[in-house]
């Protein structure tokens, strides 16, 4: 009745407001004659609500090994049979035994799959679930209520919840549990890490500030990667080179064979180059990480950047720099091969600074058109079935205006690139004989080489000796 999960606070890092609402819970069941005291009365239920992989599982684990109280813990599709009734009575009984065992704690985990919004006549629906959900309801806060027995639920998908589910009295409590911040990667690392022999110069820190929008889950998974890796080269100790590996493959996908045709590979090393120089001398980008021409899952050379800072928000001459790096590759292969020898290299960049433009106009409001959003919620939205119901309610004009400013921005963003490329044609020759010899750059030797021909600005270089020889 109280699990050994193996699980406490302390293992749960990086949702430290999380936390502090499930601490209250945890005291509320230990001394409750506190909270009394006031007139406070305890929650009924907390919805978790995040992206898969943040921890919410995690968390619940945790409470249950924190309480001290009987603990029930079940997924919502277990409710749902094809047996008319089954769910109901399986609702009935759960909160029967939780009563009986009261104060006590019920978690139900992916709750969308029997809370789903009723009557909406898409998605599936159905009378069993339907009546599922309003045995819940009843359950949790109908006629003759639950005393002590609280409800905590798990869900990626909030929006497609019923709203009876949510007002307070049922979920009195809805806890994010988002993607974690630089503090927050470094802190589950540091728990990821704990069972794992680093050598001294690992930086958990640096780790942290190359994983932007890295879950929990992603974080323990690149752990795990490196550990794999350091065992299958044959090292007592993970190595920073076994961690940069792990995350290249997770973000970019496994190692490919190493080109030995000459043409292709100076054709790679102008494109990634190009990459480099343009972001880093365009002001507001993220600097240079490293510069390699060793293939990746679908890509044949790969430029690596680390964000400044949390990439929550983002202003408009940061989005700009990224529209003019990401166009550097094709810029590079304009200038220097000539304009019949372009390859189809950039397709992806394309399709990357295409979207940003778009997002820029659309719905950041960064254009002549104006500060307003152009796309209906719902036009953008995951779930299929409401973006083929959502009416485009935009006006001709208003699409070509759109259009026009998408274009107007990549244009001028092109134009400032291929500048670039041809005011510093010298340094990008030199960086690409280096780049073909060593096959990868990091960026502090890229920078290095740089600002041998051009003055590189001062917020892409970090605290090493680069940076004290430039100032100096």
């Amino acid at each position: 009745m109280e699990p050994n999960t193996g699980v406490t606070f302390d293992d749960v890092a990086g949702v430290d407001e999380a936390k502090q609402d499930f601490q209250e819970i945890v005291d509320f069941l230990r001394t409750p004659g506190k909270f009394a005291a006031v007139g406070a009365r305890i929650p009924k239920g907390v919805l978790l609500v995040g992206p898969p992989g943040t921890g919410k599982t995690l968390l619940a684990r945790a409470i249950a090994g924190e309480a001290g109280v009987p603990f029930f813990s079940l997924s919502g599709s277990e409710f749902i049979e094809m047996f008319v009734g089954v769910g109901a009575s399986r609702v009935r009984d759960l909160f029967n035994k939780a009563k009986e065992n009261s104060p006590c704690l019920v978690f139900i985990d992916e709750i969308d799959a029997v809370g789903r919004q009723r009557g909406a006549g898409i998605g599936g629906g159905n009378d069993e679930r339907e009546q599922t959900l309003n045995q819940l309801l009843t359950e949790m806060d109908g006629f003759t209520g639950n005393s002590g027995v609280i409800v905590i639920a798990a869900t990626n998908r909030p929006e497609i919840l019923d709203q009876a589910l949510l007002r307070p009295g049922r979920f009195d409590r809805q806890v994010t549990v988002g993607l974690p911040d630089v503090r927050g990667r470094e802190e589950i690392l540091r728990v990821h890490s704990n069972n794992k022999k680093l050598e001294t110069d690992v930086s958990l820190s640096v780790i942290a500030m190359r994983t932007p929008g890295f879950s929990g889950a992603d974080l323990a998974n690149l752990m795990n990667e490196a550990a794999i890796l350091a065992g299958r080269r044959g090292k007592d100790k993970i190595t920073s080179k076994e961690i940069d590996d792990s995350i290249d493959r997770i973000v970019a996908g496994m190692e490919g064979t190493k080109m030995t045709d000459g043409k292709n590979k100076i054709l790679v090393a102008y494109h990634e180059v190009g990459h480099a120089v343009c972001a880093t001398l365009t002001p507001g980008h993220d600097p240079v990480q490293k510069v390699t021409l060793i293939p990746r899952g679908q890509s044949r050379g790969l430029t690596w950047f680390i964000p400044g800072e949390d990439p929550s928000l983002v202003s408009k001459q940061q989005l700009f720099a990224r529209i003019v790096g990401g166009l550097g590759g094709r810029a590079a292969e304009e200038i220097i091969f000539g304009e019949p020898e372009i390859t189809t290299g950039a397709a992806g960049d394309l399709q990357q600074i295409t979207q940003i433009a778009r997002q820029m106009v659309t719905m950041f409001g960064m254009s002549e058109v104006g500060p307003w959003a152009l796309i209906d919620p719902a036009v953008q939205s995951s779930d299929v079935v409401l973006r083929m119901l959502a009416r485009n309610s935009m006006s001709e004009k208003l699409a070509e205006d759109i259009d026009t400013s998408v274009r107007r921005i990549i244009d001028n963003t092109f134009e400032i690139a291929k500048m670039h490329v041809r005011n510093n044609r010298e340094a990008i020759d030199k960086l690409v004989e280096v780049l073909l010899e060593k096959e990868t750059l990091t960026g502090d030797e890229f920078r290095a080489i740089l600002s041998e021909f051009t003055i590189v600005p001062l917020d892409k270089i970090k605290k090493t000796g680069v940076r004290e020889m430039i100032e100096a």
